[in-house]
């Protein structure tokens, strides 16, 4: 997401902004759109799930797009603005950004960029996974002590942020490490082949685009394509991919969320 935002905006001054509708998750600030208007973009970045935009004057506009929030981005204005479109951006060089999210579970609101990591929606967060500091000694440090199962351990984001369900299914299977495994045996080596295959998965899924559940797209109105190529997500009776063990992936249910893995190949 952040991506397709990035080439969009970066540099670009805001002409426009509108609120068309302010209870989302939080209410929106009351002069969110006076003081977004005529400043310019400095940088698009990402924290956990919130995508950031840095603006000149040193604010910083956190988003995000809850369960199925969506931006949709065009060249020139849309046809038409839709019932669920709840804040409209438009850029200098005529590029118009739409936040839809018909459940409402998505929030947009301001904050001053020195004062991030200290916000309550971030001071709580984990490492960011892509991070060169993010490592096994890293990981195995955060898990020490925990008696919970290693698959619910990454969906805290307190150990680290980012890595969702799919994410952590894909990376526990190709680090072959159980997702019933207690998270404290999770060191060494075995942290180390784990935070390994976070990177990898989350790197590959990104040059993918994101993976496509139910209504999410990309800021073009692209679907993702990462979907094609899970390796245990969804694919519960399909033989084990890329190994020779013969057994079918399997699922579980973990805190509420499907687990796919293969019995065998992850220990």
């Amino acid at each position: 997401m952040c991506r397709g935002l990035r080439g969009k905006l970066e540099g670009r001054r805001l002409r426009r902004v509108e609120a068309r509708r302010r209870d989302l998750r939080i209410a929106l600030p009351p002069d969110l759109a006076q003081r977004m208007t005529g400043r310019r973009v400095l940088a698009v970045r990402r924290r956990a799930k919130y995508i950031l935009l840095d603006l000149d004057d040193g604010t910083t506009v956190i988003m995000h797009l809850g369960m199925s929030g969506r931006i949709l981005m065009t060249q020139g204005r849309p046809n038409a603005i839709e019932r669920h479109d709840h804040i409209l951006i438009e850029t200098e060089d005529d590029v118009h950004l739409r936040l839809n999210d018909a459940r409402r579970f998505g929030l947009v609101t301001l904050a001053r960029r020195a004062e991030l990591e200290a916000h309550p929606l971030f001071r709580h967060l984990g490492p960011e996974p892509l991070d060169d500091g993010f490592d096994g000694p890293t990981l195995a440090a955060a898990l020490a002590g925990r008696r919970t199962p290693i698959k619910a351990a990454l969906l805290d984001q307190q150990t680290v942020v980012g890595v969702g369900n799919i994410y952590a299914c894909e990376a526990l299977f190709h680090a072959g490490i159980s997702p019933r495994r207690l998270a404290a045996t999770v060191k060494g080596e075995r942290a180390d082949r784990l935070v390994a295959a976070i990177k990898a998965v989350l790197l590959k899924a990104i040059a993918a685009g994101g993976s496509s559940l139910r209504d999410h797209v990309q800021p073009s109105g692209e679907l993702g394509y990462f979907q094609h190529e899970w390796a245990v997500y969804g694919r519960e009776g399909e033989p084990c991919p890329g190994c020779d063990c013969t057994a079918k992936v399997r699922r579980l249910v973990q805190a509420n969320r499907s687990t796919f893995y293969c019995a065998k190949r992850q220990r």
